[in-house]
């Protein structure tokens, strides 16, 4: 378990102690009071496995509205993805690292692949956090980061393993798709408002 696990099981152990206090004080029936305990035990454990696992229904949600609406950035064409443009003018690539769903803004400008803290522990990245840090020139100035790897990043029919990211909590939300990504693949371009990414030839014959 996880130390946000931890906390959200204290927190929720604390809350119904709490609950059951306002209830017994009420002297209200043994039947209500168990009705009571049992509905709060339910809507504390939808709100620990909603927040536990908040990354994978935030993809589900991506997933299931964009199919919704017919408004999906992001479409598999044979052995190719194109990526349609977001109305903020960038592209985004709907990605599963090491199996969870992440999205990432593709920034041709990045040398390595970025990820927040926060999401590189959640999905699990060997981040070497007791190393030296490396300093990143960004938009909102120097920020340190720690070097790390993604044992397994796909995006669409493509998979890159053990791609090198850099992880810090001064990314804040974003998470960028470096090149040392966009170099692995044969080709990508973009024409008009679509980004187009063509797997490596050894990414075809498997």
């Amino acid at each position: 378990m996880t130390e946000d696990q931890n906390i959200n099981l204290v927190f929720a152990i604390g809350a119904l102690v709490l609950v059951a206090s306002a209830l017994f004080s009420r002297r209200i029936g043994l039947g209500e009071i168990v009705r009571s305990v049992l509905s709060w035990v339910a809507i504390f454990a939808i709100f620990i496995v909603a927040f536990s696992y908040q990354h994978e229904i935030v993809g589900i949600w991506h997933k299931v509205t964009g199919e919704l609406t017919g408004t999906n950035e992001q479409q598999v064409v044979g052995d190719t993805l194109k990526i349609r443009q977001s109305p903020d003018g960038h592209y985004w690539a709907n990605a599963e690292v090491n199996g969870m769903p992440v999205r990432f803004l593709i920034d041709s400008g990045a040398t390595t692949t970025a990820m927040t803290l926060k999401t590189a522990r959640a999905a699990s990245i060997d981040i070497n956090e007791g190393g030296f840090p490396t300093y990143l020139n960004t938009a909102n100035g120097t920020v340190e980061a720690q070097r790390g790897t993604i044992q397994s990043l796909r995006v669409g029919p493509m998979t890159a393993l053990e791609l090198p990211v850099v992880v810090a909590e001064a990314f804040g939300d974003s998470n960028v798709l470096g090149m040392n990504f966009l170099s692995e693949m044969k080709s990508w371009r973009v024409e008009g408002r679509e980004m187009i990414l063509e797997p490596p030839e050894r990414a075809r014959r498997q």
